[in-house]
């Protein structure tokens, strides 16, 4: 990102956005949130072309697709907007030698993305979380007394907001803790490749990431091997030995959702603590209103802190047959991008949407992805490790404040790399 102030066109018309130009992405905070309320505003969806590459040629363009309603409809048919054609999570069509490390079930569509989630699945229901929480609550005390030892002034992001969800992970899967390390590193490198400070020369992008995958499906490939022979209660055991009416996942498919795994489970929910807690330091008075009623508040709050963080900012879909959404014919072929932040934050469905509410009511928020085969899988690990962390600092470091956050430079995730905090 750029180290000096720079002089952009205010953004007055759908004219002045183009989503696919990088200097977007650098605009502050602010200017984007009105960006996408200006093409909300539009009667159909604004149509972008594709963003330059350095690891693949341009496709014909994409829709934006920024309000709920469209984001809910496209979701909830699959069959209609698949996922698999090319990808899911890049507006441009992956290359093919992605695949091997990037083609999770995120990047598939029915019948094979069905037998991957029901194979893997089972690892994530409400009741297998469950045997995880003694787990989180020892790991974000843990977190706590380090944070209290340490005093203020550190990275908020580091110390804290990065310790949880990689560490659960982590030890769902079997990882021991010396190649946290290694899974941390990586995850920033796959998930902030566009930041200049993970990879310095925008040409090296694609060799980044493919080392990236590398490096990640080696460790887990090892440790496969290993647990083959040697399984013990572990996620990567139970997915070795995974025979399902005849069905076991191959060697490919274990490497690339450990990657999604580990990638998604750790970055995620590391950016919604983060922004959790820049949310409360500006906002003292919903801070005061969640300690009021800790236990009974703690499920809105974090509902409304995912909504307003929201992550993953767009998921891509290519249109599979003619077909007609809410007044806009897209044709076989056509690409468009759900914008879930925008849709987080549409007039029509949020009073008020860019006020933090911990007591709004409904929140139909699309932070977790929108309705249909796609709903993220871990959405039930996320809730708990967030209101377990929020939890442990509101009760034990109650005066805790964050300072102003390093964003991370991307488009595809809103992120904070580094946050100061004072108590």
């Amino acid at each position: 990102m750029t180290s000096q102030p720079v002089e952009r066109t205010p953004i007055r018309s759908a004219a002045d956005i183009n989503l696919s130009d990088w200097d977007f992405w650098e605009r502050p905070m602010e200017e984007r949130e009105h960006a996408f309320a200006v093409l909300r505003g539009l009667e159909t969806p604004a149509f972008f072309a594709e963003p330059e590459s350095p690891f693949a040629t341009p496709g014909p363009g994409y829709y934006a697709l920024v309000r709920h309603a469209d984001i809910v409809e496209a979701s909830r048919n699959p069959e209609i907007f698949c996922s698999g054609d090319g990808g899911s999570t890049n507006i441009i069509d992956m290359p093919a030698e992605f695949a091997e490390y990037f083609g999770s079930m995120i990047n598939m569509d029915d019948p094979r993305h069905a037998r991957l989630r029901r194979i893997v699945s089972r690892a994530f229901t409400p009741r297998m979380i469950k045997r995880f929480e003694a787990d989180v609550e020892a790991a974000a005390a843990r977190i706590v007394d380090d944070l209290l030892e340490a005093g203020p002034g550190c990275d908020f992001v580091a110390e804290v907001a990065a310790r949880l969800p990689l560490k659960i992970i982590c030890d769902m899967v079997g990882i021991p803790e010396r190649d946290y390390g290694l899974v941390f590193d990586r995850s920033n490198i796959i998930l902030g490749a566009g930041d200049p400070e993970y990879v310095a020369d925008k040409d090296a992008i694609a060799t980044a990431l493919l080392s990236a995958g590398m490096d990640l499906q080696q460790l887990v490939q090892e440790l496969a091997a290993h647990r083959a022979d040697n399984p013990t209660d572990d996620l990567t055991s139970a997915l070795v030995n995974a025979n399902i009416d005849g069905e076991r996942l191959t060697a490919q498919e274990l490497g690339s959702f450990f990657i999604l795994l580990v990638v998604a489970g750790n970055e995620t929910t590391r950016n919604a603590i983060s922004y959790g807690m820049r949310l409360l330091t500006l906002h003292p008075e919903q801070r005061r209103l969640w300690t009021d009623d800790l236990a009974a508040r703690t499920p809105g709050a974090v509902e409304e802190i995912v909504r307003l963080a929201s992550p993953v900012n767009y998921m891509r879909r290519k249109v599979t047959r003619d077909h007609e959404m809410n007044g806009t014919l897209y044709r076989k072929g056509e690409k468009v991008v759900l914008y879930y932040r925008a849709a987080n934050r549409d007039e029509s469905v949020f009073t008020d949407p860019l006020r933090f509410d911990i007591l709004r009511d409904p929140n139909p928020h699309l932070g977790f992805g929108g309705p249909g085969p796609h709903f993220c899988l871990g959405a039930h690990l996320a809730r708990r490790e967030i209101s377990v962390m929020f939890r442990e600092l509101l009760t034990r470091v109650p005066e805790i404040e964050a300072g102003e956050p390093e964003l991370l430079f991307s488009s595809f995730i809103n992120g904070t790399k580094r946050m100061t905090c004072t108590f």
